[in-house]
């Protein structure tokens, strides 16, 4: 990772761990984070544990990058960091935001959980911000593991302190559990034991959610929020999905996740190519979109997830259950909307983001061909934007 990116790197054991190590270093507990309304609630709830107030950011409805020019000249005034989110890998504008926090005096952090292989103006998404922070359980698909990226090399060796601090001791279980993991999937995938296997996950604590977003149970969280900076206080949030996600890691783990690393190249030219598959859809863009539906050829990203945009996205998602096709990382209602004003400052324009959660359809680049045929053979209809949400001249 430090020779993809050009920085220093700390290997973390999980992407949500580097951000709450990041943003404790940088931010002085009550400052404001400018983020994403369309992103995991996991981040959200890292960024309260920090003991830092969420600020949401008006969103582009075509991919869910933050919009500069919506956000108020007395928002930027009042931040303290801003943290992007390179949804699905597609970047935020990160040339722009490295410009206005510099001019602001305050860190940039990326998040870039989903755009390991992603670049925004001619460099790596991760090499713009004063931190970044990389999941190896994406594109990599080790399941674990994470990494944390420092433009100042001289901060390196603090922050693996700070991290190594707040680790929690690694336990036998945790090990032995991560290692027989990938045998029990594929046994339950070929024996199409399904429903046994959503069971199995509940009870490992890797799948907890019954809806797209987890409870907030706004009282227990406001007792932690009046607790933080406080990591354990936010436990109960921030762990959902990942128990493990503060374990330090065993020789099996590191050795499993070298070993995806090693694969990483062709993985990200797989999903390239998927990703210009799908963006050649007619469901690439909203119906009516003004400019090309779909980049030049040999241009497209290595998207951890397509979002194609969808007239009815629950009969799409039936329709690529049929095919075997499960479809995840849904981000719908937005933060906001999800969370109130108790929690974060409400989104200025938040009709952008409302209408791309509800219609994004996150499919994996390499099921390309087969999610097409499932979606053509539906009859699945591109999402049509509203008109006061089409830039001017569509």
């Amino acid at each position: 990772m430090r020779g993809r990116l050009g920085r220093e790197c700390v290997y973390v054991p999980s992407c949500r761990f580097g951000l709450y190590a990041a943003l404790r270093h940088w931010c002085p507990p009550g400052g404001r984070v400018l983020m994403s309304p369309v992103n995991d609630d996991v981040i959200f709830f890292v960024v309260l544990a920090a003991g830092l107030r969420p600020v949401q950011a008006p969103l582009k409805p075509s991919d869910a990058s933050i919009d500069i020019d919506a956000v108020p000249t007395e928002v930027w005034g009042s931040l303290s960091a801003v943290l992007t989110t390179n949804l699905y890998g597609n970047p935020d504008p990160a040339p722009r935001l490295r410009a206005r926090c510099d001019a602001l005096g305050i860190p940039l952090f990326e998040d870039a959980a989903h755009a390991i292989g992603s670049e925004v103006g001619g460099r790596p998404v991760g090499a713009w911000g004063d931190a970044s922070v990389f999941s190896l359980s994406k594109h990599v698909g080790a399941k674990a593991g994470g990494i944390l990226s420092v433009a100042d090399p001289g901060l390196r060796e603090a922050l693996e302190k700070t991290c190594d601090a707040l680790l929690l001791p690694r336990r036998t279980t945790a090990e032995l559990a991560y290692a027989v993991r990938p045998y029990a999937e594929a046994a339950v995938r070929g024996l199409r034991l399904r429903r046994a296997a959503w069971a199995t996950m509940r009870l490992l604590g890797l799948m907890e959610r019954e809806e797209i977003r987890m409870p907030l149970r706004p009282d227990e969280l406001a007792c932690a929020v009046a607790a933080a900076p406080d990591l354990g206080a936010h436990d109960p949030w921030v762990r959902v999905d990942m128990h493990d996600y503060r374990l330090g890691a065993g020789r099996f783990r590191l050795g499993r996740i070298g070993r995806r690393l090693d694969r990483l190249d062709g993985v990200l030219a797989d999903c390239r190519a998927g990703t210009e598959l799908l963006l050649s859809t007619r469901w690439a863009k909203p119906a009516g979109w003004p400019g090309p539906q779909s980049p030049p050829t040999g241009t497209a990203q290595p998207l951890f997830r397509v979002p194609l945009l969808v007239a009815d996205r629950e009969a799409a998602v039936r329709a690529l259950a049929r095919r075997g096709i499960v479809v995840g990382y849904l981000y719908d209602p937005p933060l906001d909307d999800y969370a109130g004003a108790a929690f974060t400052d409400l989104s200025p324009s938040p009709e952008g983001a409302r209408w791309f959660a509800r219609h994004a359809l996150p499919v994996d680049p390499l099921r390309a061909r087969a999610a097409i045929a499932a979606l053509e053979e539906s009859g699945a209809r591109p999402a049509e934007l509203p008109e006061g949400l089409v830039p001017s001249g569509g």
